[in-house]
């Protein structure tokens, strides 16, 4: 049930990012109004409101249904102990176990989510906008029970469906913060074909740029020459590729882009002033993708990592930038007539509308390995299949040999196989720079996975039809046994 209060009493039909459809057909329902009461039944649902009390609180709402046989009363402020989580924004950091956010589904039988705060989007033209300025209460109730999938299949009807990945995602990624220049990745790719080691999407990080800045728009000639020229290659090779971005400096005077850009913005390029970056702005957005994306794009990038670590808060209140960065770029992706694809971090529930996801720079450790597993499944809770780990670790040094073969191995049981490692130089991710038996269990992996490809890619399908992810918990199949859990 969606639970709406308003000091005037009107209703919110726009759409917010966890729920941009508001309507669906109603179940069977009955209401009544006796005593000053409000009550409303579906049969599995009950709701029993005090009228013209006000807000919702526990003393004038209540929520009944029955769950594994037993009778269960839900008011506002009553603790979930059994939230079953969902994801996080990142695991930046991250040693070993990290917090989650709670999820849409529990082991006690019932969810509740608070869009009161949401920035909704105008029914017009899809463009973002404030969260209203009054009071107001805005929730979804979830209660399902042990129909974990269930649960997730209606959330679908809402907050829309899975997307089918890109074939090309399921196959091996080589990633690396690395100033590699083409002749240097040319030869890497030689090396992956030397031994045997298949490989899909070549992830250039951010050196592709001139140094100047986090931020850069501009191709480093030093190291790329000729960047049409490599690109081509690449494809010709069967290679995918993106590049990495850190957008929030805006446009500077650096850029070759620079003075179009600024111009096009209504401001004197003399002053070399750089163009903020405003994301909200419609002008801004316009020429963000014409100008610096599709350019690029039309020479051979696929898509693009959007590798955003800025904060949380833009020029319009209540704005998270990360989700509707994923949402504009995922939308402005599909222009060449394929799939929604950005990489890019979790921005909250509504996310996994963009996938597939990068889930942050972890440490080196069987600890962080250790729960990367746990970490993906649980994500699923919120309809976040896709992840692509920093499998072998980010930083924090060399990994030892076992523990480098364990991570592939995992990683072809994940999602996503995307080695990646910070530039450390002892931060070694080639399979075959390890001693031969870490590395011929490494390659065995890597060749297992590529024989799965084609179940994997089925399972891709069925996650769209279903929101059921393909690492899932146990408890999905089996949610009454202990274990499962």
């Amino acid at each position: 049930l969606r639970l709406e209060w308003s000091d005037t009493g009107a209703f919110e039909d726009r759409g917010s990012y966890a729920f941009p459809t508001r309507h669906a057909a109603a179940p069977p329902f009955a209401t009544s109004a006796k005593d000053g009461a409000l009550a409303v039944d579906t049969g599995a649902l009950s709701l029993h409101y005090v009228r013209d009390s006000g807000r919702f609180t526990d003393r004038n709402l209540s929520m009944s249904f029955a769950f594994d046989g037993m009778p269960v009363t839900w008011v506002p402020g009553m603790p979930n102990a059994g939230n079953l989580r969902g994801t996080r924004r990142t695991l930046d950091g991250c040693e070993g176990d990290a917090a989650l956010d709670e999820g849409l589904l529990s082991s006690v039988g019932w969810s509740l989510f608070d869009d009161s705060g949401s920035v909704l989007f105008d029914p017009d033209d899809g463009w973002v906008t404030p969260p209203r300025e009054r009071a107001v209460q805005d929730w979804y109730f979830f209660a399902y029970g042990y129909d974990y999938k269930g649960a997730l299949a209606e959330y679908a009807r809402f907050g829309g469906p899975i997307p089918l990945i890109p074939r090309y995602v399921l196959g091996t990624w080589w990633s690396r913060y690395w100033a590699y220049g083409e002749q240097d990745l040319k030869d890497l790719v030689g090396e992956f074909e030397q031994h045997d080691v298949p490989l899909d999407v070549l992830v250039v990080d951010m050196d592709w740029h001139t140094p100047h800045s986090w931020t850069g728009y501009t191709w480093n000639r030093e190291l790329f020459p000729d960047p049409p020229a490599f690109l081509k290659w690449a494809h010709d090779k069967g290679l995918r590729v993106t590049l990495n971005l850190h957008p929030a400096e805006g446009i500077q005077s650096f850029e070759e882009v620079y003075t179009s850009f600024a111009e096009a913005m209504g401001l004197d390029p003399g002053s070399g002033e750089a163009v903020p970056f405003r994301i909200t702005d419609k002008v801004f957005v316009k020429h963000y993708f014409e100008l610096l994306h599709h350019p690029m794009e039309d020479d051979g990038v696929d898509f693009w990592w959007m590798d955003w670590q800025q904060g949380e808060t833009s020029e319009m209140k209540g704005l998270d930038p990360l989700p509707w960065i994923n949402h504009l770029h995922a939308a402005d992706s599909t222009r060449r007539g394929q799939r929604p694809m950005v990489y890019s971090r979790w921005g909250g529930l509504g996310n996994h509308r963009y996938q597939p996801g990068f889930s942050g720079d972890t440490w080196v450790g069987w600890e962080a390995l250790q729960f990367q597993p746990y970490f993906t499944a649980t994500a699923s809770n919120v309809a976040y299949g896709w992840w692509g780990h920093d499998l072998g670790g980010h930083m924090g040094g060399a990994t030892e040999p076992e523990l480098y073969a364990r991570w592939v191995q995992y990683g072809a049981l994940s999602p996503m196989l995307r080695l990646h490692a910070t530039t450390d130089p002892l931060a070694e991710r080639r399979p075959w720079a390890y001693p031969r038996p870490a590395f011929e269990a490494a390659r065995a992996a890597f060749h297992w996975r590529y024989q799965l490809v084609p179940y994997l890619y089925t399972m891709a399908r069925v996650a769209h039809d279903t929101e059921i992810s393909l690492c899932r918990p146990m408890y999905y199949e089996y949610p009454e046994e202990d274990a499962a859990y």
